[in-house]
């Protein structure tokens, strides 16, 4: 395995165990003490995303359709549904992995549109417009 493989294993694994499976302690088992987050939406370390997953509703689900890595950079497209509000999110994460763990995080998130919003026809996530 490159060390980009295990990179974008390792956020998908973070993420499935933190979002989907709420797994308490996901958050210091995957991300680095010294996590440094970069989100408008999330409280700085790891502290704040711990938060983060304690508030998120308990039929929160994420998925991804495209990661990409280079580096210690993976970057994931995915979506956030059933997160308590009108719309899923569709979002754009890129992590930074040091030495095994998440180390950095960015995101763009945008409200997922439904088929009679999206003005090029084709969903934004996936190859089927959501209907949740």
């Amino acid at each position: 395995m490159t060390d980009e493989q295990k990179n974008k294993a390792l956020v998908l694994e973070a993420f499935d165990a933190a979002f989907n499976k709420r797994d308490d302690n996901a958050y210091q088992r995957y991300w680095s003490p010294a996590y440094i987050q970069h989100s408008a939406h999330i409280p700085p370390g790891r502290e704040g995303l711990r938060n983060l997953i304690v508030q998120c509703p308990p039929d929160l689900k994420y998925e991804h359709s495209l990661i990409m890595a280079e580096g210690d950079f993976v970057m994931v497209h995915g979506r956030f549904s059933n997160n308590g509000l009108p719309k899923a999110w569709v979002t754009l994460d890129i992590v930074r992995v040091e030495n095994g763990l998440l180390a950095e995080h960015w995101d763009v998130i945008q409200d997922e549109a439904n088929e009679t919003e999206s003005k090029s026809g084709l969903p934004m996530f996936g190859n089927e417009f959501s209907r949740v």
